[in-house]
């Protein structure tokens, strides 16, 4: 008997999965390097990009200055994305690029959320971007986030974003704080350089595809 409530488990439990969604954890940061990502400074920079961009005591670090960005080589979309930053010293500016297109300028076509120090979860529309919630009006629209749960200065935070098809969600430290719907849905995904030293750990996707859509395929 318990054999056949056990292989009656197993089969429940198996065709659950099969009726929910297919997660798979693709790390972008291995913790040693920069393996996998392309960095990008202003133009107009002197400064060498290993100057702005490295990695210490396997954490990344991005000295803020000068501005630029460092991206995925590789365009994801249908993701959840999983990233942790702290402020080195003082709380500055910086942000997590989604959707970015290609033509890696200083600003690219790309939604930003926001990680400025008191406004994390922030979507600001760079580069043209246009989500439809926001008229596009001025250089940088933006969508302010719903409240402010960020962890003070020097502690580790977590902001988790979740892309499907067009819709954007942001949590900050497990709380809903931001919805869009952007005109892409998919693109590099890159942390800014803007403001001060900041420090990311712990950068991870899981892509996800609706059951149904996979056996389509």
């Amino acid at each position: 008997m318990k054999n056949k409530i056990l292989s009656l488990a197993i089969l429940v439990l198996g065709i659950m999965t099969s009726c929910g969604t297919k997660e798979t954890k693709n790390e972008l940061f291995n913790g040693e390097n920069l393996d996998g990502w392309v960095c990008v400074l202003d133009e107009n920079s002197n400064v060498a990009t290993t100057d702005v961009y490295g990695v210490k005591e396997g954490n990344i670090h991005i000295a803020g200055n000068p501005f630029g960005y460092m991206r995925t080589d590789k365009k994801y979309g249908n993701y959840k994305l999983h990233a942790e930053w702290r402020w080195v010293g003082e709380g500055t500016n910086s942000g997590l690029f989604l959707h970015v297109q290609d033509g890696d300028g200083l600003w690219p076509n790309a939604i930003e959320c926001q990680l400025c120090n008191g406004k994390a979860g922030d979507f600001v529309m760079l580069g043209g971007s246009k989500i439809a919630e926001v008229e596009s009006k001025g250089m940088f629209p933006i969508k302010d986030r719903i409240g402010n749960f960020e962890k003070p200065v020097g502690e580790w935070n977590t902001a988790e974003v979740v892309c499907e098809g067009n819709s954007i969600t942001v949590y900050i430290n497990g709380q809903l704080q931001n919805q869009a719907t952007s005109e892409t849905s998919e693109g590099y995904i890159a942390l800014q350089s803007e403001g001060g030293p900041v420090e990311f750990r712990n950068i991870y996707l899981t892509d996800f595809t609706p059951a149904n859509d996979a056996q389509q395929k």
